[in-house]
């Protein structure tokens, strides 16, 4: 199991420091996700101080950008990092595609699948230098001359991830995709119910196995040195799923369980009752989501629950121990290697 460092909320400058750490405490690669600040920059910036790193998105948003103008800044991280660049993408919500980026919404699932065939598409004509023909449901690509064309690189097999929870997107991740970021809401019985069987019906559908797409997803973490660490660290957890669980697309997650509060957190958080809302999430909620141990517990606790299931894993943590005590996390990171 490969343990990822996952850099956010931070400005570029600051991924070189984050990076030699991230080398120094035994993290396999280095993700970014596109909140506050471009994804793309701070992988570079890594990549050139830390080259032994995988380096990926987790994740970037995908409709806003050309798949055009996406496949030209991939193709230069793939050079520059020399194949080791992972390639991370999203649907977003709606209202941020539609209001934020003023870009069109219509059948996310689909009009993902096709942006990454003609990625594909686009990449294969520059590499093996065959006509640029793409004709898909959204986008159409037709026109590559010399003078525009990059070329070939030495690495040219770009492992294209999408992240999700629900069927749709994770069947869609079996028939096309070399990865699956999970998101961090989940229990281990969601997996087995709902996310797994979608992602092995796609992969079958396409002649392909669930081993054709490697799964990784970050864990929400509650951990400490003693017991009253452990405790401190649980608060946090509950307010961020209680703010998830409210959400009516992820009540499926928590009813795989049987913890039926969907409902009554969705109209709490109509009604602004955020503080509220994290009393209803129980010790026991917070061990089906996420893992909550000491700091000597919880690798063999993440290995134990993912077993094959996850093969690439990052910290959740808001907060606590592993935010401050980078022995911790080299601990934690060891027990996985282990």
């Amino acid at each position: 199991m490969k343990v990822d460092f996952y850099f956010a909320g931070k400005p570029p400058q600051h991924a070189a420091e984050a990076a030699r750490e991230a080398k120094r405490l035994g993290y396999s690669g280095f993700f970014t996700a596109e909140t506050q600040y471009d994804p793309f920059f701070p992988l570079l910036v890594a990549g050139m101080e830390e080259p032994d790193l995988d380096l990926g998105t987790a994740i970037a948003v995908a409709f806003p950008r050309s798949p055009m103008v996406l496949a030209y800044t991939v193709w230069d991280l793939a050079r520059l990092s020399g194949g080791k660049f992972l390639l991370g993408l999203g649907t977003q919500v709606k209202a941020h595609i539609t209001r934020r980026f003023s870009t069109p919404w219509d059948r996310p699932v689909a009009r993902l699948r096709d942006y990454i065939l003609a990625l594909r598409a686009i990449w294969d004509a520059w590499q093996n230098s065959t006509p640029l023909r793409y004709k898909g449901e959204f986008y159409e690509f037709s026109l590559m001359t010399p003078f525009f064309d990059p070329g070939p690189i030495p690495t040219p097999t770009v492992p294209v991830y999408i992240a999700g929870v629900g069927p749709g997107l994770s069947r869609m991740a079996g028939e096309v995709c070399d990865g699956f970021h999970v998101h961090p809401f989940h229990t281990v019985k969601y997996l087995d119910q709902v996310v797994l069987p979608a992602m092995r019906e796609g992969a079958e559908s396409a002649g392909r196995t669930l081993d054709d797409v490697t799964r990784a997803t970050t864990v929400f973490i509650a951990t400490g040195h003693d017991d009253a660490e452990v405790e401190q660290a649980m608060a946090p957890i509950r307010q961020q799923i209680a703010f998830y669980a409210s959400t009516p697309s992820y009540h499926g997650v928590l009813e795989a369980s049987g913890f039926d509060i969907g409902e009554q957190l969705h109209a709490m958080s109509k009604r602004g009752q955020w503080a509220e809302m994290a009393e209803l999430i129980t010790d026991e909620i917070v061990a089906e989501v996420g893992i909550v141990g000491t700091i000597d517990e919880v690798g063999k606790a993440i290995k134990e629950r993912y077993g094959d299931r996850i093969q690439r894993v990052g910290f959740y943590t808001l907060g606590g121990v592993l935010q401050y005590d980078p022995d911790a996390q080299a601990q934690v990171i060891a027990d996985l290697a282990d």
